[in-house]
């Protein structure tokens, strides 16, 4: 049977990879939905490509240009970011891959889960922001989220027939990132030319510095609390600069698992998109005669504070992990338009988690306060 999917953020680095996929399956996949920001060139090709029944462009702006170019193929086009959270009630996707970029999925990830969709999650900053909230969603809707980071997909891969109450602890693998083994002093003159040179990945910008930062790593800590519902100590992150093992499971018999591949997110988007099947792939495979090392490192919290900041945040609960996330959009922005230095982007987030009022018990109303109060005083604190 073809499975119907839902690609929120087609034009960016997951969706494209997604797009490849589904050009590989072509009579096992078929696309229903696609949005975009505001890149309508490449949204415009997708659509006359794969056809799918409705697009949005969220970008007003940019609507007219889709609309001229869609409507001989009975496209529907629509317009604005509350065109995608409506067509989560109409679509016939069976899965929706949320692949937006930042604050922006969450809604239209909600509105999947109210609607019963299957959520192929590549948007942490959903779970980050309100991971209590669609945790409660998902288990009042009875949807599965299928996690799409490499390392969420690892961990989910692992315990794939597992008993959650047999788990010690899960183990985060982090490539460390261009900067690896740095200290604060080296960092100062770091531009975003250096940051954006990650050694092992191929992500969008607003990614490639979170993993130069950490956090990346630390929005992944967040994300993994609530997917799997686990503790603190729980947790553990380490450096593994091959970026061959994606993560691990240590079992309360000692036995540790794990999940091992080419840097690749075409993987975990497969996995995702033919759980709890497993599919042949035409990717490239990895061969041990080339792999000569398998390293381990602690991460550095002093030189790298945002993995600090994470945790933190995860500890306390609330709203604060929304506060980190949204200072961090702000923060990144302000250093790839060179407003800001490197280090600058960890203390402008720690300077909003002391400003943003603390809700012990958010609502929905409350993260959409908060995101918007902490975007307000990040830019206040350039």
């Amino acid at each position: 049977m073809i499975k119907k999917i839902a690609i929120l953020g087609s034009t960016g680095s997951i969706g494209t990879q997604a797009l490849e996929i589904v050009r590989e399956q072509t009579d096992k996949l078929e696309i229903e939905l696609l949005t975009a920001h505001s890149n309508a060139d490449l949204l415009i090709a997708q659509a006359i490509e794969f056809k799918p029944n409705h697009v949005v462009i969220v970008d007003e702006n940019q609507y007219r240009k889709v609309k001229d170019a869609l409507d001989p193929l009975d496209i529907k086009v629509f317009t604005g970011s509350k065109s995608i959270e409506d067509l989560m009630e109409i679509t016939s996707a069976d899965t929706i891959l949320t692949a937006m970029v930042g604050y922006s999925g969450l809604k239209p990830t909600i509105k999947a889960i109210e609607n019963k969709k299957r959520v192929a999650l590549a948007n942490k900053e959903t779970l980050v922001v309100a991971g209590e909230l669609i945790s409660a969603l998902c288990i009042e809707h009875k949807v599965e989220i299928i996690p799409v980071d490499s390392e969420h997909s690892a961990i989910f891969q692992c315990l794939v027939g597992e008993s959650p109450d047999a788990i010690d602890k899960i183990i985060l693998t982090a490539s460390g990132g261009p900067f690896r083994g740095k200290k604060r002093a080296d960092l100062t003159h770091i531009t975003k030319a250096d940051a954006l040179r990650h050694p092992n990945w191929n992500m969008g910008a607003k990614v490639t510095i979170d993993s130069a930062t950490l956090m990346n790593k630390g929005l992944e800590v967040i994300e993994a609390k609530w997917l799997f519902g686990l503790n603190l100590k729980q947790i553990e992150v380490v450096v593994h600069p091959q970026s061959i093992i994606h993560s691990m499971v240590e079992f309360n018999d000692g036995s540790i698992k794990a999940q091992l591949g080419l840097p690749d997110m075409k993987l975990p988007i497969h996995y995702a998109f033919f759980f709890p099947e497993r599919t042949h792939s035409n990717f490239r495979r990895m061969s041990f005669k080339e792999i000569n090392t398998l390293s381990f490192e602690e991460p550095d919290l002093e030189t790298f504070r945002n993995l600090a900041l994470a945790y933190e945040a995860m500890e306390k609960g609330g709203n604060l992990a929304c506060i980190l996330n949204a200072a961090n959009e702000i923060a990144v922005a302000a250093f790839l338009d060179d407003k800001i230095g490197f280090l600058k982007i960890a203390e402008l987030n720690e300077n909003c988690m002391a400003k943003v009022p603390f809700v012990s018990k958010p609502t929905l109303n409350d993260y959409i306060e908060t995101d918007s109060e902490t975007r307000r005083i990040a830019k206040s604190l350039l």
